[in-house]
């Protein structure tokens, strides 16, 4: 397969545990952006992110951002899909999960402004130190438009929590994924990285057939079931694994790399 168009996910699949991008990995991106071949970005990063998302992949034509929710055109710095959803919409598929799984620690993303801050449930909520976050009350963190709201259930794994969110939240109210942080996340009805891309692919008259995706984690597992050719990570989550079409070495040792230095 000759791909028209190259997708890859960043945290955990482009980008290595410790937070880099090799040099490797940035020499074979710039091959194939100037073998014409367009390339994305596509993450569960919001646009908040966006200085960070162009650092790691500064050869994309484009980046799908929040799961795909909002699509950004790099050459034009012009969005081409801006998502979000009432938050108390997404309250109500947290009090479906809660009223399954006990008390649940709540955080908000609805600030698209740069480096701007998440907010969520007082107490020991978010711990990445990276990210500015502040405590907010629930209603009033869900009060207006959301892009995403990340959960989490100190007692359950990441699994265990997506299994009963998956069982109990209808596509119709939100989506329901996991990035691999730790955290379950909603964003909208159908908001995915496969939605996302698409935005990009009816853009450039492509066909999915002709995409090649790369991931590690189940948000990317959309976007792997809707690509033509699917490439997983060695380090991938079992659902990821299950419909690759092929994997690569791990995100630590270059993986998407390796693979597309075979592919040039």
């Amino acid at each position: 397969m000759t791909p028209l168009l190259i997708a890859t996910d960043l945290d955990g699949t482009l980008v290595r545990t410790d937070g880099t991008v090799s040099l490797r990995t940035r020499r074979v991106l710039d091959r194939v952006r100037a073998a014409g071949i367009p390339l994305v970005g596509v993450t569960g990063r919001g646009p908040r992110l966006i200085e960070l998302c162009r650092q790691d992949i500064p050869a994309a034509s484009y980046l799908a951002l929040a799961q795909g929710g909002y699509v950004l055109d790099n050459a034009t710095d012009r969005w081409l899909r801006e998502t979000s959803l009432d938050g108390t919409v997404f309250a109500k598929a947290v009090d479906l999960i809660e009223t399954e799984v006990g008390p649940v620690h709540v955080t908000v993303e609805a600030d698209i402004s740069p480096e701007g801050p998440l907010w969520g449930d007082p107490g020991p909520s978010w711990p990445f130190t990276d990210t500015s976050w502040r405590p907010m009350p629930r209603a009033e963190a869900l009060s207006g438009p959301v892009l995403k709201v990340f959960v989490r259930a100190p007692a359950l794994s990441p699994d265990e929590l997506l299994a009963v969110a998956r069982s109990v939240v209808p596509p119709s109210l939100c989506e329901v994924t996991e990035a691999g942080t730790g955290y379950l996340e909603l964003t909208p009805p159908g908001v995915t990285k496969a939605t996302g891309l698409a935005v990009i692919t009816s853009t450039l008259g492509i066909d999915p057939a002709d995409v090649l995706v790369f991931g590690d984690a189940p948000n990317d597992v959309p976007m792997l079931g809707w690509a033509g050719r699917r490439v997983a990570v060695a380090n991938a989550h079992r659902e990821v694994l299950a419909l690759a079409d092929e994997v690569t070495l791990s995100n630590d040792e270059d993986g998407v790399a390796a693979y597309l230095e075979k592919l040039l």
